[in-house]
């Protein structure tokens, strides 16, 4: 495997060499030298090989979300990483090479789930799916859902509508009463890996871990309700999680081709299982600094003039480091106010109104050290 033509370390296209068996450079936009993913993935390790026949099919699009998260696509600008961009592109390369899922920690709003888009926008993996998790998450909820007392009935009244002494002459498919999850959909087998995030794992209940770990190390699933017709119905067509989509699951069983690009986050609100962890990647992602803050509300606001946005980003640093930390959301929402279209429906901020607005808009995240 060898770096891209005229891609630089780490870097986008052009500063010093980046390491060879790096795919995913950090940048969050796709190379035009760098050939399409399947070709440059390297095998995985045999006892991470799944059995799942490869749908040729590429992944759908969501460019909008995708924009919604990190902003509109831009040229990459060439500079070097620091020391902690380089440990998350390290892990981030890892997972990739060895399909496992990274479990990425880190305070809220620093970007956890935006990493899962940065890397499936710069690799060309698609829609990102998202399993937002609750303390009322089961395992089941993620891979698929099934409606049965829909169906009974649906049969109740296909059977009344038919005429006296007959059966009805068409039963109606049981993949209407289906619907594959974020995580069943990234598991279908597709060429190459889906992008997946699990949003929160830590607010989920306490055996949800030790229940993903079968999933995680077999790469499929089973679904019962359709095993036990596969004998009449060895394939049927399910909905996805990916709006207007359908799969084929053929004898009640799902396994993947590509393990997903999996990134797990987590507020550190409870530790997980060991065998858990061991399963997983770790990498822990801190709050951006001052030069990463100015890249996103370039990514999002464009090309304007950016002095009140550095003086608004030190702002924001002091206040996040008098808080314990403030969200990148909160930035963004503080910059917005002082753009354009905002201030041109808008009477002017004076210092005292605007001081106002920060401290509401730029409220502790943590419940400690309240004064």
């Amino acid at each position: 495997m060898t770096s891209d033509p005229g891609s630089g370390p780490g870097t986008p296209d052009g500063a010093a060499a980046a390491p060879s068996w790096w795919i995913y450079r950090g940048t969050g936009t796709p190379s035009p030298y760098a050939p399409p993913l399947r070709e440059r993935l390297p095998p995985p390790p045999p006892w991470r090989r799944f059995p799942g026949a490869p749908d040729p099919a590429p992944p759908p699009e969501d460019r909008a979300e995708t924009e919604r998260v990190l902003g509109p696509p831009r040229p990459a600008v060439p500079r070097p990483l620091s020391p902690a961009e380089t440990a998350v592109v390290t892990a981030v390369n890892a997972a990739l090479l060895l399909r496992r899922p990274l479990l990425v920690t880190g305070p809220p709003g620093v970007g956890k789930s935006s990493l899962a888009h940065r890397v499936a926008r710069e690799l060309g993996l698609g829609r990102v799916l998202r399993w937002s998790i609750t303390s009322r998450s089961t395992l089941a909820s993620g891979l698929y859902e099934y409606d049965p007392l829909a169906r009974i009935h649906d049969i109740s009244a296909d059977a009344a509508a038919a005429p006296a002494g007959r059966s009805p002459d068409a039963r109606r498919p049981i993949g209407d009463y289906l619907r594959l999850g974020p995580l069943g959909t990234a598991l279908l087998p597709s060429a190459q890996p889906r992008a997946l995030v699990i949003d929160e794992f830590d607010k989920g209940d306490a055996d949800l871990a030790n229940d993903l770990l079968d999933v995680l190390e077999s790469g499929g699933y089973r679904i019962p309700e359709l095993a036990r017709l596969s004998s009449s119905e060895p394939e049927v067509s399910v909905p996805t999680d990916d709006p207007g989509c359908t799969a084929v699951v053929r004898n009640g069983s799902v396994a993947c081709h590509e393990f997903p690009f999996t990134v797990i986050t987590s507020n550190s609100e409870r530790p997980f299982p060991a065998a858990f962890r061991r399963r997983c990647l770790p990498v822990e992602l801190g709050p951006p600094d001052r030069d990463q803050l100015a890249e996103i509300v370039a990514a999002h606001f464009g090309a304007r003039e950016h002095g009140a946005d550095r003086e608004l980003i030190r702002s924001f640093l002091e206040a996040s480091a008098g808080k314990g930390g403030l969200s990148v959301d909160q930035l963004l929402n503080s910059v917005h106010l002082v753009s354009a279209d905002v201030r041109d429906h808008a009477t002017s901020w004076d210092s005292d109104a605007w001081q106002h607005v920060l401290d509401v808009i730029w409220q502790r995240l943590t419940e400690t050290d309240r004064e």
